[in-house]
C-alpha cells in the first residue's frame, strides 16, 4: 500500500503459512503537546485522498486508517508476525479456497455489527472497476476479479462496463463465516488480509463513499474526530474497542507538516510528542542523539527508498541509460553524509527485515562505479538535455536528492537537478496521473510482511503501485508461480523474478530505511513497529 508506501512461518487458525509503507467531539486541549489529558501529537502529512481504506495506498493516509480500522489479522508490533484480530481462523486445504471465520462480538464505531457481509461488500466495492479504487489490484487473485473490472484500453482508460458488481469467488456463509476462492493457488493470501485495503466497511459507507471519506467510521482502536486540511487530523480513543491492546491515551492528533524541519523544531520545543522521521538537519553529526538522549529510537524497518523511471516517456526506454544513472549514484557517501549512517545501502528491491531478502542480488548495477557508468552511457548513445529528479518537499528529501544529482552530474556529465513539489498529496497525484518527465522519488513501506509485497504491487504489469509502468511477461509469470508455491521454494522463485529487475533496472534501489525517530518528555512507552509506525495503542502521556 504504502508508497513512501517479512516472511516468517506463521499459523492463522489451522493454516500454516510461509511468507516475507479522517465523528464526535474530543478533548478541547488536543494538539497542545503538553501533559495531563491532552492528546498525543504525532507528525504527519496531508493524505492524498479522503480516508477510504480501498483508495489509500500511501503512508500519510495509511497511518491514520491503520489506527481507525482493524482487519482480519493484525501484525505483531515486535516482529510483524500475523495474528488473528477480527478473524478467528483462516484455513485452506488447497491454497485456492479459503474459509474465514470471524468474531461475533465486533462492531463498527456507529454501533452496527461487523459481519462477513461487511468484508465481502467492501472487497467487491474495492475491486469494482468504475470505483477506480487505488487498492483494487490487491483483489486480483480472487476468482471473478476480471468480471468486475471491465475493459480498458492500452492507456488504462475504461472502454467497457464490467459484467457484474460482485466477484464470484466471494461467498457469505453466515454472519460469522465467508469463503474466498482464488483463481490460482496463493500461499500469501492469508498474510495479505491484514493490509488496510482489506478492511470491512459499515453500511453507511456504501450510501455515500465520498462523504464517508471526509467523516469515516471504522472498527479500530481510534475513531475519527476532525480533519483540518494541511493542519491536523484528530482521532479519539474508542472506548468500546473489542480488540487488544486498547488505547491508553484519550486521543491522537496528527500534525500535518509541510516541512520536517518544522516538525523537528516543534519536537525540541515540546510542541510535538512523536517524530517518526528525524530530518537530515537533525541527523547531521548525530545531533538528534545529543539533543534527545535516550528519547531516540533507531532500528531497521520494512521500507526501501527507490528512484523510478517513467517508462511511459520514450527517452528512458534504453536499459543501458537506466543502468548508467544507477551506477553514477554514490549511495554510501549520501547515507553517511546526509543520514549519519542511519540507512543501509540497498542491494536488492526488498528489505533485510523480510524472509527472502538476498544481499547483492542487484549485482554491479547497484554499485557506484563512475567508469562503468560512463561506458553504459556511451552504449546508450548519451543523454540530451537536463535530467530532473522529482520529489515532495515536505518529506525531508531535498538534501539527498540534491546530493544524488551532484553525484550523477559528476560521474556522467549530465546536468541533474532536483524538482520539488510542495506536498506529498500533490506529488502523488502527479505520479498517479503519469505526469513525470524525469526520474522521480519512490519508496515502499511494507503493507504486510512478505517478500511478495515488495515485488508484486510495484512491478507486476498493471499493478496498483507500478508507478513507472514497467512490464515484463517473464516476471509476471514468476510472481504467479512463486505465490502458488509455499515455503522456501516459493521464496527462491520470487528471487528469480527479482533478478529480472537487475537486468532491466526499471527502478533504482537506493537504501533501506532505518528508523530514526524521537519523542518528547511528555510521553513514555513509545514503540515503533517493523513497519516504521508508532504504536499508538501503547503510548502513554507522562
Amino acid at each position: 500500500m504504502r508508497g513512501l508506501n517479512k516472511t516468517v512461518p506463521v499459523v492463522i487458525g489451522a493454516s500454516v503459512l510461509a511468507l516475507t509503507l479522517a465523528a464526535c467531539g474530543g478533548s478541547s486541549d488536543s494538539g497542545s503537546g503538553g501533559g495531563g489529558d491532552t492528546y498525543v501529537t504525532v507528525n504527519g502529512a496531508e493524505p492524498q485522498n479522503p480516508l477510504v481504506p480501498a483508495n489509500t495506498n500511501e503512508t500519510s493516509g495509511g497511518t491514520v486508517i491503520d489506527n481507525m480500522f482493524t482487519m482480519l489479522v493484525s501484525y505483531n508490533p515486535d516482529n510483524a508476525a500475523p495474528e488473528n484480530a477480527v478473524a478467528t481462523s483462516i484455513t485452506s486445504e488447497d491454497q485456492i479456497t479459503w474459509d474465514i471465520q470471524i468474531r461475533d462480538d465486533w462492531k463498527f464505531q456507529d454501533g452496527t455489527q461487523v459481519t462477513a457481509q461487511s468484508f465481502v461488500d467492501a472487497w467487491n466495492w474495492a475491486a469494482y472497476g468504475p470505483n477506480a479504487a487505488l487498492n483494487s489490484y490487491f483483489f486480483e487473485p480472487i476468482e471473478g476479479f476480471a468480471d468486475v473490472q471491465g475493459e480498458f484500453d492500452d492507456e488504462g482508460n475504461p472502454v467497457g462496463k464490467p459484467k457484474t458488481k460482485e466477484m464470484s469467488g466471494l461467498k457469505v456463509v453466515s454472519d460469522t463465516e465467508f469463503t474466498v476462492k482464488l483463481s490460482r493457488p496463493n500461499s500469501q493470501f492469508p498474510m495479505m488480509v491484514g493490509y488496510s485495503g482489506f478492511a470491512p466497511m459499515p453500511e453507511v459507507f456504501f450510501d455515500d463513499p465520498e462523504a464517508f471519506g471526509k467523516n469515516p467510521v471504522g472498527n479500530g482502536p481510534f475513531s475519527f474526530e476532525s480533519w483540518d486540511p494541511k493542519v491536523s487530523i484528530k482521532l479519539k480513543a474508542w472506548p468500546d474497542y473489542p480488540g487488544d491492546p486498547k488505547p491508553t491515551v484519550p486521543g491522537v492528533e496528527f500534525k500535518l507538516y509541510q516541512d520536517l524541519d518544522a516538525a523537528w523544531a516543534d519536537l525540541q520545543a515540546g510542541n510535538l510528542d512523536v517524530l517518526d522521521t528525524i530530518p537530515p538537519s537533525g541527523l547531521a553529526g548525530g545531533q538528534f542523539k545529543s539533543v534527545l538522549g535516550d528519547r531516540t529510537i533507531v532500528k531497521p524497518i520494512g521500507a526501501i527508498q527507490t528512484v523510478s523511471y517513467p517508462l511511459y516517456d520514450k527517452k528512458f526506454d534504453n536499459v543501458d541509460l537506466r543502468k548508467a544513472i544507477s551506477m553514477a549514484i554514490d549511495r554510501q557517501t549520501i547515507v553517511n553524509n546526509v543520514f549519519d549512517g542511519t540507512r543501509e545501502v540497498a542491494t536488492d528491491w526488498t528489505s533485510p527485515v523480510v524472509q527472502g531478502y538476498k544481499s547483492g542480488l542487484c549485482g554491479e548495477v547497484c554499485n557506484y562505479d563512475p567508469t562503468k557508468a560512463k561506458e553504459y552511457l556511451e552504449k546508450a548513445g548519451g543523454y540530451d538535455g537536463k535530467l530532473t529528479l522529482a520529489y515532495n518537499s515536505d518529506g525531508g528529501h531535498k538534501e539527498w536528492v540534491d546530493s544524488t544529482c551532484v553525484s550523477i552530474t559528476n560521474a556522467l556529465g549530465i546536468e541533474c537537478v532536483g524538482k520539488p513539489t510542495a506536498d506529498f498529496a500533490t506529488f502523488r497525484d502527479e505520479v498517479v496521473n503519469r505526469e513525470m518527465t524525469g526520474i522521480f522519488r519512490t519508496g515502499w513501506q511494507m503493507d504486510y510482511p512478505s517478500i511478495e509485497n515488495f515485488l508484486v504491487p510495484l512491478y507486476k504489469t498493471g499493478a496498483s503501485s507500478n508507478d513507472g509502468d514497467w512490464s515484463n511477461k517473464q516476471f509476471d509469470e514468476l510472481m504467479d508461480k512463486a505465490a502458488a508455491t509455499p515455503g522456501q521454494e516459493g521464496i527462491e522463485i520470487f528471487q528469480q523474478g527479482e533478478a529480472i529487475l537487475a537486468e532491466e533496472m526499471p527502478v533504482i534501489p537506493m537504501w533501506y530505511y532505518g528508523l530514526a525517530a524521537g519523542y518528547s518528555e511528555s510521553v513514555s512507552n513509545v514503540q515503533f513497529s517493523p513497519f516504521g509506525r508508532v504504536v499508538l495503542t501503547t503510548i502513554e502521556k507522562s
